[in-house]
């Protein structure tokens, strides 16, 4: 593998994560992942760590807006897409199914192991339904987007052969 290659991998993700987490809000628009009474995971986090997240806001159109929150979800986004992109570059059936294997892979990873196991979220098995189907899909959404910009990109960026 050249270096150059990584490089792109490396943007495509940063690039990716950065798109792919707007995509993973909106989709929380039409299917609300939790019921209004629950707490949001991010928040807790943050809670957790010592950080009042009720400080970490302001206001848009009249709209208060937890950036905390979004942080949160973009940092987690960013992070995985490179993870992803250089895995793929690196391993590329982890890129099966367009990258729905990885996609599920990470739903079951935070949502059955590491919120439940931090109390920041309940066991799956507590779940509502309409929650599971709304991260599921959510998520799924999420990396099909990370793959479509990883693979444009590393076609249109990458050294061609010779």
């Amino acid at each position: 593998m050249k270096t150059r290659e990584y490089y792109v991998a490396a943007a495509a993700g940063l690039i990716g994560g950065n798109v792919s987490s707007f995509v993973k809000w909106g989709t929380e628009i039409p299917f609300p992942p939790r019921t209004p009474d629950r707490p949001i995971p991010p928040l807790e986090m943050l809670d957790s760590l010592g950080i009042n997240a009720n400080q970490l806001t302001y206001v848009y159109s009249e709209h208060m807006v937890n950036y905390g929150s979004a942080l949160i979800h973009q940092s987690f986004s960013i992070f995985f897409a490179i993870f992803y992109c250089l895995t793929a570059l690196r391993y590329p059936r982890v890129a099966v199914w367009q990258g729905f294997g990885f996609g599920m892979l990470v739903t079951l990873a935070f949502h059955g192991v590491l919120l439940p196991m931090f109390h920041w979220a309940p066991p799956l098995w507590e779940l509502p339904p309409a929650e599971w189907a709304s991260e599921t899909f959510g998520h799924l959404l999420w990396i099909w987007v990370i793959e479509v910009i990883r693979r444009d990109l590393q076609q249109r960026w990458s050294p061609g052969p010779g």
